[in-house]
């Protein structure tokens, strides 16, 4: 496996879509392969510089939780090998521990968002009106404080560089059907539930999360994408938790953070990171590994 993969170059397979941080390639009708490269995303820009293992991490710890979540919600993993669709070793070589094979399915128009904790912007919507996507929350709730109970705040899904928008159950249930909304709401509050247990046992908060779905032929919803990694949730130190002020993190909001510091409007192209930054976002990448799954992968 390469330290480092900004984009993937398979020549044995048709490149369906280059997104934010993951390449896809056609395998057959029924089969995707889903490369995810070390690119980061922050406030929906791709910035110029990866983060060495980001990929491989992303992907072992995606894969850990669907394996601990297919007594829940079938995943859209497949049987086949990476060696029975990329018999090449060469290419094998370029994405290896980075790259799953992956039903085809019909992914959603809209986001699960769970929240656990009040942070980012729905720390902003309940300062303006004490609510969070419509759901009214109880007053006098402070920053980063634990929610009484989770939430479902769905978004939809914007294209590469534009920004995801915010949407109410209402407005989830006109774009899916309210069958598929409600199912989709069930499924995101218990995986986050069970999950944010799990990790709790093992120092991390996991304050909210994102969630993707799709849909087979049957109607049967599937869990696709990633799940509860660094990049599709925000994971905190339980140790140096703290209401009232925003928590260091183990994921890419440590980026955003210093992003924050910078004169730039949030639109492409994103700026250059620091080395120093670059190392220490990576580092906390293989930590938020460690600490959920027990595995390590060696330092790039």
């Amino acid at each position: 496996m390469q330290d480092i993969l900004y984009e993937s170059d398979l020549r044995s397979l048709p490149l369906l879509a280059r997104g934010k941080v993951r390449d896809i390639y056609g395998i057959d009708d029924a089969h995707l392969l889903i490369v995810t490269s070390d690119r980061l995303s922050a406030f929906d820009v791709v910035l110029p510089d990866p983060i060495p293992g980001k990929g491989a991490v992303l992907t072992a710890v995606s894969n850990f939780w669907f394996e601990r979540t297919r007594g829940l919600v079938p995943n859209h993993l497949a049987d086949l090998s990476l060696t029975e669709v990329l018999p090449d070793a060469s290419e094998r070589a370029q994405v290896e521990g980075r790259a799953i094979v992956v039903r085809k399915l019909r992914a959603l128009p809209v986001e699960a968002i769970v929240r656990g904790y009040l942070i980012g912007s729905g720390w902003k919507d309940y300062q303006a009106n004490g609510a969070v996507c419509g759901i009214a929350l109880p007053p006098g709730l402070r920053l980063a404080e634990r929610l009484p109970e989770a939430i479902f705040t769905p978004s939809t899904k914007a294209a590469a560089g534009a920004h995801d928008e915010n949407i109410d159950f209402a407005q989830a249930q006109d774009l899916l059907g309210a069958d598929v909304a409600a199912r989709m709401r069930e499924l995101s509050l218990r995986i986050y539930n069970e999950a944010a247990a799990f990790a709790r046992e093992r120092g991390i908060l996991i304050a909210d999360t994102k969630f993707e779905f799709g849909l087979d032929d049957s109607g049967q919803l599937w869990l696709i994408d990633e799940v509860l990694t660094p990049d599709s949730s925000r994971f905190w130190p339980q140790d140096d938790y703290r209401v009232g002020v925003s928590p260091p993190s183990f994921d890419k909001q440590f980026v955003r953070d210093y992003l924050e510091t910078l004169d730039w409007d949030k639109t492409s192209p994103g700026p250059a990171l620091p080395p120093e930054i670059i190392a220490r976002t990576a580092q906390k990448y293989r930590e938020a590994l460690k600490r959920l799954t027990g595995q390590d992968l060696p330092a790039p």
